[in-house]
């Protein structure tokens, strides 16, 4: 199969405005999410529609992909630049443009989810270490059924435990923390770019729900790699630290 990687950046994010361009380590965070896609795949674009960060791109040899500025979601944007590029490829993966420390195993674990007939989307899953990550709702958590596929994703505590003290609750249940990484077959990323909106997604504000509820099948795969992602400028002080500690 033929994989390619396309990153979705832009300028204008509400908590940390020019996020893909801030420097880490003395190279830009856009830079180093592209290097870390580029050690594992022949092929990897960015996804933009500001000329800072093509600009940018373009100075240390990557490739890029000019795109409209008014789309709703990453997922379009890969669309787009997807239909630009013309690729030939049978699976587009999603690597978030604010994850600079992904690694090598994590997309090589969404890739192999791949080798499943049944899996029309992929995503990666890690379990959680504390009761007090679980209960932030900014880390939504995913059930899965027994192959591996996604029942649900919400920012609430799912599942609820019952006869146990929460604070307990993760010695009881292994809660599983989703990761903002995607791969969509070619034929399904073309479809699910046109859905509307659904309940589900208005009502947790979660993409990917518009998926499931749609009836398409989301495999999960595994990682123990815990990753730092930039969305404010406290995470990159954070990040800073831990690329020194590394």
């Amino acid at each position: 199969m033929k994989f390619i990687a396309i990153i979705p950046a832009r300028y204008a994010s509400s908590r940390f405005p020019g996020k893909p361009l801030a420097i880490l380590g003395g190279k830009t965070v856009i830079q180093r999410v592209y290097e870390q896609a580029s050690s594992v795949l022949e092929e990897v674009y960015v996804a933009t529609d500001d000329e800072r960060i093509s600009n940018a791109v373009e100075a240390f040899g990557g490739r890029v992909v000019m795109t409209r500025a008014d789309h709703k979601s990453g997922t379009d944007r890969i669309e787009e630049a997807t239909e630009k590029i013309g690729t030939s490829a049978d699976v587009i993966i999603n690597i978030q443009g604010d994850e600079p420390f992904i690694q090598q195993s994590q997309i090589k674990t969404l890739m192999q989810l791949f080798d499943f007939t049944e899996t029309q989307i992929g995503t990666l899953g890690k379990p959680f270490d504390t009761m007090d990550a679980v209960l932030n709702q900014n880390s939504p958590k995913i059930v899965c059924d027994k192959r591996g596929f996604a029942l649900y994703f919400s920012r609430s505590v799912i599942p609820f435990v019952r006869g146990q003290e929460q604070a307990t609750w993760i010695d009881h249940y292994p809660f599983l923390k989703h990761l903002g990484l995607y791969a969509y077959r070619r034929e399904v990323l073309r479809e699910v770019t046109r859905l509307p909106q659904s309940p589900l997604e208005l009502a947790e504000s979660l993409e990917q729900l518009r998926w499931l509820e749609n009836g398409y099948r989301i495999r999960v795969g595994l990682t123990d790699v815990e990753t730092v992602g930039i969305d404010t400028p406290e995470d990159l002080r954070r990040a800073e630290e831990f690329l020194k500690n590394r």
